[in-house]
Protein backbone atom coordinates (compact mmCIF):
# COMPACT_ATOMS: atom_id res chain seq x y z
CA UNK A 1 0.00 0.00 0.00
CA UNK A 2 1.21 3.30 -1.36
CA UNK A 3 -0.57 6.57 0.66
CA UNK A 4 0.14 10.34 -0.03
CA UNK A 5 1.19 12.04 3.08
CA UNK A 6 1.00 16.22 3.91
CA UNK A 7 0.52 18.34 7.06
CA UNK A 8 0.05 21.92 8.28
CA UNK A 9 2.95 23.66 9.71
CA UNK A 10 2.71 24.04 12.79
CA UNK A 11 3.26 27.42 13.89
CA UNK A 12 5.48 27.46 16.62
CA UNK A 13 7.36 31.22 17.51
CA UNK A 14 10.76 30.07 16.49
CA UNK A 15 9.69 29.34 13.25
CA UNK A 16 10.72 30.86 10.07
CA UNK A 17 8.29 32.16 7.47
CA UNK A 18 10.79 31.89 5.06
CA UNK A 19 12.56 28.36 5.19
CA UNK A 20 9.85 26.03 4.10
CA UNK A 21 8.40 28.60 1.55
CA UNK A 22 11.63 28.58 -0.18
CA UNK A 23 11.71 25.08 0.08
CA UNK A 24 8.61 24.12 -1.41
CA UNK A 25 8.80 27.65 -3.94
CA UNK A 26 6.04 29.57 -2.51
CA UNK A 27 6.33 33.21 -1.17
CA UNK A 28 6.82 33.55 2.40
CA UNK A 29 4.04 33.30 5.26
CA UNK A 30 2.77 35.56 7.41
CA UNK A 31 3.49 33.15 10.31
CA UNK A 32 6.17 31.31 11.72
CA UNK A 33 6.07 28.09 9.76
CA UNK A 34 8.36 25.44 12.70
CA UNK A 35 7.62 22.11 11.89
CA UNK A 36 5.93 19.71 9.59
CA UNK A 37 5.19 16.05 11.36
CA UNK A 38 4.71 13.33 8.76
CA UNK A 39 3.36 10.06 11.52
CA UNK A 40 1.02 8.51 13.13
CA UNK A 41 1.76 10.69 16.95
CA UNK A 42 -1.52 11.54 18.01
CA UNK A 43 -0.35 14.90 18.54
CA UNK A 44 -0.70 16.15 15.01
CA UNK A 45 -0.82 12.78 12.33
CA UNK A 46 -0.24 13.07 9.08
CA UNK A 47 -3.22 13.96 6.70
CA UNK A 48 -4.09 11.23 3.91
CA UNK A 49 -5.24 12.52 0.34
CA UNK A 50 -8.61 11.80 0.04
CA UNK A 51 -9.25 12.43 3.59
CA UNK A 52 -8.59 11.10 7.47
CA UNK A 53 -4.95 10.81 8.79
CA UNK A 54 -2.24 8.29 8.90
CA UNK A 55 -3.06 6.88 12.25
CA UNK A 56 -6.00 5.61 11.28
CA UNK A 57 -4.56 2.90 8.98
CA UNK A 58 -1.21 2.41 11.26
CA UNK A 59 -3.27 2.44 14.48
CA UNK A 60 -0.51 4.71 16.13
CA UNK A 61 2.57 2.01 15.90
CA UNK A 62 4.47 3.96 14.38
CA UNK A 63 8.01 3.43 16.09
CA UNK A 64 9.49 6.86 14.44
CA UNK A 65 8.03 10.26 13.42
CA UNK A 66 9.70 11.97 10.61
CA UNK A 67 9.53 15.94 10.17
CA UNK A 68 10.29 19.22 8.44
CA UNK A 69 11.92 21.38 11.17
CA UNK A 70 12.39 25.30 10.19
CA UNK A 71 14.23 27.20 12.83
CA UNK A 72 14.37 31.20 12.39
CA UNK A 73 14.97 31.66 15.96
CA UNK A 74 16.74 29.52 18.66
CA UNK A 75 14.74 26.39 20.00
CA UNK A 76 14.71 26.01 23.97
CA UNK A 77 17.97 24.31 25.54
CA UNK A 78 16.18 20.60 26.20
CA UNK A 79 16.76 17.01 26.96
CA UNK A 80 14.74 14.23 26.39
CA UNK A 81 14.43 11.40 28.82
CA UNK A 82 15.83 7.56 28.19
CA UNK A 83 12.70 5.17 28.25
CA UNK A 84 13.30 4.04 32.09
CA UNK A 85 13.07 7.90 33.12
CA UNK A 86 10.20 8.18 30.93
CA UNK A 87 7.81 5.52 32.21
CA UNK A 88 8.66 6.46 35.85
CA UNK A 89 8.20 10.34 35.45
CA UNK A 90 4.86 9.64 33.46
CA UNK A 91 3.26 7.38 36.34
CA UNK A 92 4.38 9.68 38.77
CA UNK A 93 2.51 12.52 36.74
CA UNK A 94 -0.59 10.13 36.02
CA UNK A 95 -2.91 12.47 37.78
CA UNK A 96 -2.49 15.38 35.91
CA UNK A 97 -4.62 16.78 32.74
CA UNK A 98 -2.83 15.34 29.67
CA UNK A 99 -3.02 18.80 28.32
CA UNK A 100 -2.12 20.40 31.78
CA UNK A 101 1.27 22.70 30.81
CA UNK A 102 3.04 21.98 33.63
CA UNK A 103 3.74 18.33 32.34
CA UNK A 104 7.06 17.18 31.63
CA UNK A 105 5.88 13.84 30.29
CA UNK A 106 3.11 13.29 27.65
CA UNK A 107 3.84 9.02 26.97
CA UNK A 108 5.92 6.41 28.24
CA UNK A 109 8.45 6.98 25.65
CA UNK A 110 12.11 7.79 24.86
CA UNK A 111 13.55 10.05 22.72
CA UNK A 112 16.76 10.25 20.49
CA UNK A 113 17.19 11.77 17.57
CA UNK A 114 18.52 12.90 14.33
CA UNK A 115 18.74 16.11 12.66
CA UNK A 116 20.16 16.55 9.01
CA UNK A 117 20.46 19.78 7.32
CA UNK A 118 18.78 21.11 4.03
CA UNK A 119 20.51 24.64 4.24
CA UNK A 120 23.89 25.16 3.86
CA UNK A 121 24.15 26.37 7.28
CA UNK A 122 22.54 24.99 9.71
CA UNK A 123 23.14 25.91 13.58
CA UNK A 124 23.18 23.41 16.79
CA UNK A 125 24.14 23.45 20.29
CA UNK A 126 24.29 20.16 20.86
CA UNK A 127 26.43 18.18 24.19
CA UNK A 128 28.48 20.11 27.18
CA UNK A 129 31.72 20.89 26.15
CA UNK A 130 34.47 19.55 28.58
CA UNK A 131 35.16 22.26 31.31
CA UNK A 132 38.71 22.72 30.51
CA UNK A 133 37.58 24.10 26.75
CA UNK A 134 34.86 26.10 28.82
CA UNK A 135 37.32 28.06 30.93
CA UNK A 136 39.56 28.72 28.06
CA UNK A 137 36.34 30.19 26.31
CA UNK A 138 36.17 32.76 29.48
CA UNK A 139 39.30 33.75 29.29
CA UNK A 140 38.40 35.61 26.58
CA UNK A 141 35.82 37.59 28.56
CA UNK A 142 35.92 40.59 30.68
CA UNK A 143 37.25 39.54 34.39
CA UNK A 144 33.66 40.85 35.98
CA UNK A 145 31.71 38.92 39.09
CA UNK A 146 30.07 37.08 37.16
CA UNK A 147 32.49 35.20 35.04
CA UNK A 148 34.87 34.88 38.07
CA UNK A 149 31.75 32.89 40.05
CA UNK A 150 31.17 30.77 36.80
CA UNK A 151 35.23 29.95 36.53
CA UNK A 152 35.27 29.02 40.42
CA UNK A 153 32.30 26.60 40.03
CA UNK A 154 33.86 25.27 36.81
CA UNK A 155 36.86 24.92 38.86
CA UNK A 156 35.01 22.92 41.95
CA UNK A 157 35.01 19.52 42.95
CA UNK A 158 31.68 16.83 42.39
CA UNK A 159 29.40 17.27 39.21
CA UNK A 160 30.46 20.47 37.98
CA UNK A 161 28.41 20.71 35.10
CA UNK A 162 25.58 19.25 36.65
CA UNK A 163 25.49 22.44 39.60
CA UNK A 164 26.63 25.07 36.87
CA UNK A 165 23.33 24.45 35.00
CA UNK A 166 21.19 24.61 37.84
CA UNK A 167 22.65 27.61 39.08
CA UNK A 168 22.63 29.36 35.64
CA UNK A 169 19.07 28.54 35.40
CA UNK A 170 18.20 30.03 38.86
CA UNK A 171 18.89 33.56 37.30
CA UNK A 172 20.06 36.41 39.45
CA UNK A 173 23.11 39.43 39.24
CA UNK A 174 26.03 36.88 38.30
CA UNK A 175 23.83 35.20 35.13
CA UNK A 176 22.94 39.30 33.88
CA UNK A 177 26.36 40.00 34.89
CA UNK A 178 27.91 37.07 32.77
CA UNK A 179 25.47 37.81 29.42
CA UNK A 180 26.42 41.68 29.72
CA UNK A 181 30.23 40.55 29.88
CA UNK A 182 29.18 38.37 26.56
CA UNK A 183 29.14 41.54 24.68
CA UNK A 184 33.39 42.03 24.76
CA UNK A 185 34.32 38.74 24.52
CA UNK A 186 36.41 38.34 21.82
CA UNK A 187 38.12 34.81 21.38
CA UNK A 188 39.83 33.73 17.89
CA UNK A 189 39.19 30.00 18.46
CA UNK A 190 35.74 30.53 19.85
CA UNK A 191 34.80 33.16 17.20
CA UNK A 192 31.71 31.15 15.96
CA UNK A 193 30.39 30.09 19.55
CA UNK A 194 30.53 33.87 20.98
CA UNK A 195 28.84 35.16 17.85
CA UNK A 196 26.26 32.06 17.82
CA UNK A 197 25.74 32.68 21.93
CA UNK A 198 25.33 36.56 21.62
CA UNK A 199 22.31 35.99 18.39
CA UNK A 200 21.13 33.56 21.21
CA UNK A 201 21.39 36.20 23.93
CA UNK A 202 19.85 39.44 22.08
CA UNK A 203 16.72 37.31 21.61
CA UNK A 204 16.66 35.97 25.09
CA UNK A 205 17.45 39.30 27.40
CA UNK A 206 18.25 38.17 31.12
CA UNK A 207 17.40 34.32 30.26
CA UNK A 208 19.86 32.16 32.14
CA UNK A 209 19.91 29.77 29.30
CA UNK A 210 22.36 31.93 27.52
CA UNK A 211 25.02 30.84 30.18
CA UNK A 212 23.93 27.25 29.99
CA UNK A 213 24.17 27.82 26.08
CA UNK A 214 28.09 28.83 26.90
CA UNK A 215 28.57 25.55 28.14
CA UNK A 216 27.44 23.61 25.33
CA UNK A 217 29.24 23.15 22.10
CA UNK A 218 28.43 25.36 19.39
CA UNK A 219 27.90 22.99 15.56
CA UNK A 220 27.29 24.34 12.19
CA UNK A 221 25.94 21.68 9.95
CA UNK A 222 26.59 21.95 6.00
CA UNK A 223 23.74 20.63 3.81
CA UNK A 224 23.52 16.58 4.11
CA UNK A 225 25.55 16.81 7.08
CA UNK A 226 23.85 15.21 10.51
CA UNK A 227 24.13 14.82 13.92
CA UNK A 228 22.42 11.78 16.52
CA UNK A 229 21.36 13.60 19.97
CA UNK A 230 20.89 10.37 22.46
CA UNK A 231 18.10 10.46 25.44
CA UNK A 232 19.75 12.56 28.10
CA UNK A 233 22.10 14.87 25.83
CA UNK A 234 21.05 18.98 26.25
CA UNK A 235 20.81 20.42 22.88
CA UNK A 236 19.03 23.40 21.25
CA UNK A 237 18.64 23.83 17.42
CA UNK A 238 19.50 27.89 16.60
CA UNK A 239 19.07 28.58 12.83
CA UNK A 240 17.93 26.86 9.57
CA UNK A 241 15.85 23.68 8.06
CA UNK A 242 16.61 20.39 8.64
CA UNK A 243 14.94 17.18 8.58
CA UNK A 244 14.14 15.48 11.74
CA UNK A 245 13.19 11.89 12.46
CA UNK A 246 13.14 10.70 16.74
CA UNK A 247 11.40 8.07 18.62
CA UNK A 248 7.64 8.50 18.41
CA UNK A 249 7.42 10.72 21.87
CA UNK A 250 6.68 14.11 22.78
CA UNK A 251 8.65 14.08 26.30
CA UNK A 252 10.65 17.92 26.47
CA UNK A 253 12.30 18.97 29.36
CA UNK A 254 13.72 22.18 29.23
CA UNK A 255 16.54 24.50 30.35
CA UNK A 256 15.95 27.81 29.02
CA UNK A 257 15.49 30.35 25.92
CA UNK A 258 11.64 29.69 25.89
CA UNK A 259 8.55 31.28 28.28
CA UNK A 260 7.00 27.35 28.41
CA UNK A 261 7.57 25.62 31.77
CA UNK A 262 10.93 24.97 32.99
CA UNK A 263 11.55 22.20 35.43
CA UNK A 264 15.14 22.56 36.50
CA UNK A 265 15.13 19.50 38.84
CA UNK A 266 13.55 17.25 36.52
CA UNK A 267 16.19 18.63 33.78
CA UNK A 268 19.11 17.97 35.98
CA UNK A 269 17.56 14.59 37.18
CA UNK A 270 17.38 13.34 33.33
CA UNK A 271 20.55 15.17 31.80
CA UNK A 272 23.43 13.32 30.98
CA UNK A 273 26.29 15.57 31.98
CA UNK A 274 29.11 13.68 30.85
CA UNK A 275 31.02 16.14 28.30
CA UNK A 276 32.78 16.01 24.65
CA UNK A 277 32.56 16.54 21.20
CA UNK A 278 29.16 15.13 19.24
CA UNK A 279 30.27 13.58 16.25
CA UNK A 280 28.61 15.00 12.95
CA UNK A 281 27.60 12.64 10.54
CA UNK A 282 28.66 13.35 7.35
CA UNK A 283 27.94 11.47 3.84
CA UNK A 284 30.21 10.21 1.45
CA UNK A 285 31.09 11.77 -1.68
CA UNK A 286 28.81 10.64 -5.49
CA UNK A 287 26.94 8.26 -3.43
CA UNK A 288 23.75 7.77 -4.43
CA UNK A 289 22.59 7.10 -1.26
CA UNK A 290 23.83 7.83 2.57
CA UNK A 291 22.63 5.90 5.52
CA UNK A 292 22.53 7.98 8.82
CA UNK A 293 23.89 5.38 11.20
CA UNK A 294 22.05 5.40 14.73
CA UNK A 295 22.53 3.34 18.08
CA UNK A 296 18.69 3.22 18.43
CA UNK A 297 15.99 0.36 16.91
CA UNK A 298 13.29 3.12 16.64
CA UNK A 299 14.18 4.73 13.11
CA UNK A 300 17.10 4.17 10.27
CA UNK A 301 16.68 7.56 7.53
CA UNK A 302 18.44 7.37 4.16
CA UNK A 303 18.94 10.65 1.53
CA UNK A 304 18.88 9.26 -1.89
CA UNK A 305 19.85 11.35 -4.70
CA UNK A 306 17.73 10.53 -7.53
CA UNK A 307 19.28 11.38 -11.17
CA UNK A 308 16.84 8.53 -13.29
CA UNK A 309 15.88 5.76 -10.57
CA UNK A 310 17.13 4.17 -7.71
CA UNK A 311 16.02 0.61 -6.13
CA UNK A 312 15.55 0.43 -2.45
CA UNK A 313 14.96 -2.50 0.02
CA UNK A 314 12.93 -0.75 3.08
CA UNK A 315 11.89 -2.65 6.08
CA UNK A 316 8.35 -0.97 6.79
CA UNK A 317 6.11 0.99 7.15
CA UNK A 318 8.64 3.41 5.58
CA UNK A 319 7.69 7.15 4.75
CA UNK A 320 9.68 8.94 1.88
CA UNK A 321 9.89 12.69 2.04
CA UNK A 322 11.05 15.21 -0.96
CA UNK A 323 13.51 17.96 -0.50
CA UNK A 324 14.18 18.42 -3.59
CA UNK A 325 13.69 17.84 -7.56
CA UNK A 326 10.43 16.07 -9.13
CA UNK A 327 10.22 12.58 -7.65
CA UNK A 328 7.40 9.73 -7.85
CA UNK A 329 7.87 6.37 -5.25
CA UNK A 330 7.06 3.59 -7.08
CA UNK A 331 5.91 -0.04 -5.42
CA UNK A 332 4.83 -3.40 -6.66
CA UNK A 333 1.34 -2.03 -7.51
CA UNK A 334 1.22 1.50 -7.08
CA UNK A 335 3.11 4.47 -7.79
CA UNK A 336 2.91 7.98 -6.15
CA UNK A 337 4.19 11.41 -7.06
CA UNK A 338 5.65 13.19 -4.23
CA UNK A 339 6.22 16.87 -4.53
CA UNK A 340 8.74 18.42 -2.23
CA UNK A 341 7.88 19.04 1.22
CA UNK A 342 5.23 16.30 1.30
CA UNK A 343 6.03 12.36 1.60
CA UNK A 344 4.18 8.78 0.61
CA UNK A 345 3.68 6.18 3.21
CA UNK A 346 4.76 2.17 2.25
CA UNK A 347 3.11 0.17 4.80
CA UNK A 348 5.02 -2.98 6.12
CA UNK A 349 4.42 -5.59 2.75
CA UNK A 350 6.71 -3.19 0.88
CA UNK A 351 9.81 -4.24 1.04
CA UNK A 352 11.30 -3.05 -2.05
CA UNK A 353 10.70 0.83 -3.41
CA UNK A 354 12.25 2.52 -6.61
CA UNK A 355 12.25 6.59 -6.61
CA UNK A 356 12.16 7.68 -9.92
CA UNK A 357 12.81 11.69 -11.26
CA UNK A 358 15.57 13.94 -10.36
CA UNK A 359 15.89 15.01 -6.97
CA UNK A 360 16.64 14.31 -3.09
CA UNK A 361 14.29 12.80 -0.68
CA UNK A 362 15.10 10.93 2.70
CA UNK A 363 13.94 7.70 3.28
CA UNK A 364 12.38 6.54 7.48
CA UNK A 365 11.88 3.27 8.24
CA UNK A 366 12.15 1.32 11.70
CA UNK A 367 15.74 0.66 13.01
CA UNK A 368 17.19 -2.83 13.36
CA UNK A 369 17.42 -4.39 16.66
Amino acid sequence: MLLALSNAPRDYAWGSTTLLAALEGREPSTAPEAEVWFGDHPGDPADLAGGGTLDAITGGSLPYLLKLLAAGAPLSIQVHPTREQAEAGFAKEAGLDPADPNRNYRDENHKPELIVALTDRFEALAGLRPVGETLRLLEAFPDTTGVRALRDRLRADGDVLRDTIGWALSGGAPVDDIIAALADARSDEFAETLDGVRSIAARNPGDGGVVVALLMNFLVLRRGEGVFLRAGMLHAYVSGLGVEIMAASDNVLRGGLTPKHIDVAELLAVLDATPGEVTVLRPEDGGAVTAYEVPVPDFALRRVRVDGHVDLGVRGPAIVLTTAGDIAVVAVDAEQAVPVGSAAFASADETSLTLRGCGEAFVAEPGRD
